[in-house]
């Protein structure tokens, strides 16, 4: 299983996983997570969004700065604090991170065309299983998302 894991682990971080077609390849693993827990949870605080990824605020402002940059993410005031910056996912982020995730869902179709129906479900459980495992013993690791 630990083979199994580690040539996973290359062959992923190889590709990306970055789908197929023109989306593919184009959105980072930090980027795609970011956008994808802003579209889940709705605006946040850096704290807030750093806290629910597992990560430190500074990493999180490192990384939201290019996405904000790109017009994909807006830096808004908070509603009652207006010291307070919210992060929010702009409309070109809705629709670059829908872009990502369907090509995304194009190529685990395509790797997975020959599976059953039962074997995909059963191997996204047991992928969220050992997702839900790895953040028991590495609590800043991000887990998976249902909706990528």
């Amino acid at each position: 299983m630990q083979h199994q894991v580690a040539v996973f682990a290359r062959r992923a971080e190889q590709t990306r996983l970055g789908g197929v077609g023109q989306a593919r390849n184009s959105m980072d693993r930090a980027a795609y997570l970011l956008l994808n827990r802003l579209d889940q949870e709705g605006p946040m605080g850096v704290k807030a969004l750093a806290a629910g990824m597992g990560i430190d605020s500074s990493t999180v402002t490192r990384q939201v700065a290019p996405l904000v940059d790109s017009g994909l993410v807006k830096r808004t005031s908070h509603p009652e604090d207006g010291r307070a910056v919210v992060l929010q996912l702009s409309p070109r982020g809705a629709v670059r991170l829908e872009q990502v995730r369907a090509s995304r869902r194009d190529l685990m179709a395509l790797l997975t065309e020959e599976w059953s129906e039962e074997e995909r479900e059963s191997f996204c459980t047991l992928l969220t299983r050992f997702n839900t495992s790895l953040l028991g013993i590495h609590p800043s690791t991000t887990p998976g998302t249902p909706a990528s």
